[in-house]
């Protein structure tokens, strides 16, 4: 008998955090693996729906139809600089300018769901073009308050190592302390391993 029962997680999720992105072109391998920080929530929509066959007044047969992966993150700030790499803007004298002809490149994104007892769920999305946020701001009042920021994006399948068909997203858990599925999903994903800050020797 499975022990799948015994290794079921019902933890609801209480927060999102590592939002990581890097520019993969036509290929697999990341450029680079870049991270906004602040992010503020998220929401991934994969729609399904059923589609069915009818003859002699009844159903045929059924097949589930899926639509477009669509992304919409909200964060405290997007810098510019990162706006630069997901929009594919043109910088000149250190003036950012948007345009018709703007050209996004590619890129793959993870984030996290973190949960109150530490585990983290990782979400992976492979391949995607990120669209302009809408440019807003409003007069400060007697009391001071911060604004907010949306990108949104839509995600295509891409091949993925180790996979039969081309996936969308890929999603890992890992227990409290432990980063094996998280590394595993960065190397599925960017095609390098998770970032991380080292300190040179001797320093």
């Amino acid at each position: 008998m499975s022990n799948l029962a015994e290794t079921k997680v019902y933890r609801s999720a209480t927060g999102v955090d590592e939002f990581y992105y890097g520019e993969v072109g036509e290929g697999i391998i990341a450029d680079y693996i870049e991270r906004v920080k602040f992010l503020q929530t998220i929401n991934v929509e994969m729609p399904q729906e059923i589609v069915r066959a009818r003859g002699d007044n009844k159903t045929a047969e059924m097949a589930v139809s899926s639509g477009d992966i669509a992304v919409t993150a909200g964060f405290h700030k997007v810098p510019l600089q990162d706006k630069q790499k997901l929009l594919g803007l043109e910088v000149v004298e250190g003036i950012t300018a948007m345009g018709s002809e703007d050209n996004p490149p590619y890129v793959a994104v993870v984030f996290a769901k973190t949960h109150e007892d530490g585990s983290r769920e990782y979400v992976g999305l492979p391949k995607g073009l990120f669209t302009r946020p809408n440019i807003t701001g409003t007069t400060k009042g007697d009391t001071t308050e911060f604004s907010t920021e949306e990108i949104a994006a839509q995600f295509m399948d891409r091949e993925i190592d180790g996979f039969t068909k081309e996936k969308s997203v890929l999603m890992a858990y890992d227990p409290a302390g432990q980063t094996t599925n998280r590394d595993a999903l960065f190397q599925k994903i960017f095609g390098k391993p998770y970032p991380t800050t080292t300190i040179p020797e001797g320093a």
